[in-house]
């Protein structure tokens, strides 16, 4: 999708980064410029478009809902345009919430909301409630503007079922492609019959995700589906994926396949939360020594030396 990385992982764009660490967002951008690679911004980002873009010059995604409120995702595109996103990444797979227990079990909500269980954390974890009282306050800047959550609170499965628009077809996904007019990505697809259809619009890429598992119960990974859909439309698009990624096997494993990069997502958030900036610079460190590290192992200089000849499925 035209961004050159110095690792073949990303940060995946993901949610309400600030609960884990009051530094949210801009630890994980610093750490991924410091790294060379992409980072993601969600549509539930704690930190604006604008001040990530200015501050970090690495290539920058936008992970975008489709919401009920067609003006707002005009707006929202055009806001993301305007802070020159280097690519819009639409998820397809959260039309409605998923069945998420634990969010259900504790009451979960945005803004944070303090209940029992909530002081019990608290206690267990000062530090991170004195971060939380003495840092600015939590805010949702993607969407502030247009929706108002003043007295209120918005579970998340509230927000995914209420205020996305379920409707979402093909045809308006491609007004939204020929309306974004550059690197375009659908994040959430599983099936090859779907990547085609992406390719078919005029998306750039797609990347494979079944949510972390937490959207429909029992989906395939990402990786089973990989060869096939790389098959069908690697030579028009690029294949990602995302989902499960925890060592750098796994990553060479997905590129052997065929895929052009790896999304993480809790690879870096528990570091996130157990050391801000430091902890996901350690981490993707990490990343880095393990891929080198195999790589020489399997006798590979470069990542285009990479091909299934590498895999064997049992």
């Amino acid at each position: 999708m035209g961004q050159k990385l110095a690792l073949p992982i990303y940060c995946s764009p993901t949610a309400l980064q600030r609960l884990f660490h009051h530094r949210g967002e801009r630890a994980v951008a610093a750490a991924a410029s410091k790294f060379g690679t992409m980072f993601g911004s969600s549509s539930l980002g704690t930190v604006g478009l604008e001040e990530l873009r200015r501050a970090y010059s690495t290539p920058q995604c936008y992970q975008f809902y489709v919401h009920k409120d067609r003006g707002l995702n005009r707006a929202m595109l055009k806001r993301a345009k305007e802070a020159g996103i280097d690519v819009m990444m639409l998820t397809v797979d959260s039309i409605t919430g998923g069945n998420r227990e634990r969010d259900l079990r504790t009451g979960f909500s945005i803004p944070f909301r303090l209940t029992l269980g909530g002081m019990f954390q608290f206690a267990l974890k000062p530090m991170w409630g004195l971060n939380y009282v003495t840092h600015e306050r939590f805010r949702l800047p993607q969407l502030e503007e247009h929706i108002d959550m003043k007295g209120d609170t918005l579970s998340i499965g509230r927000y995914f079922t209420e205020m996305l628009d379920p409707s979402m077809d093909w045809k308006y996904v491609a007004e939204m492609v020929r309306e974004w007019n550059g690197q375009f990505c659908l994040k959430g697809l599983m099936s090859v019959e779907d990547a085609k259809r992406a390719a078919e619009i005029g998306c750039t890429g797609v990347v494979l995700s079944n949510h972390g598992g937490r959207q429909l119960d029992g989906s395939r990974a990402a990786f089973d589906q990989l060869a096939e859909v790389v098959d069908a439309v690697g030579d028009r698009i690029d294949v990602m994926m995302d989902g499960g990624v925890q060592r750098g096997t796994h990553v060479l494993k997905a590129l052997s396949l065929g895929a052009k990069a790896v999304g993480v997502g809790r690879y870096y958030l528990f570091p996130l939360a157990a050391a801000g900036e430091a902890g996901v610079e350690r981490a993707l460190g990490i990343m880095r020594t393990e891929l080198e590290r195999d790589m020489r192992l399997m006798g590979c200089t470069s990542v285009g030396q990479l091909s299934r000849g590498n895999l064997r499925f049992r």
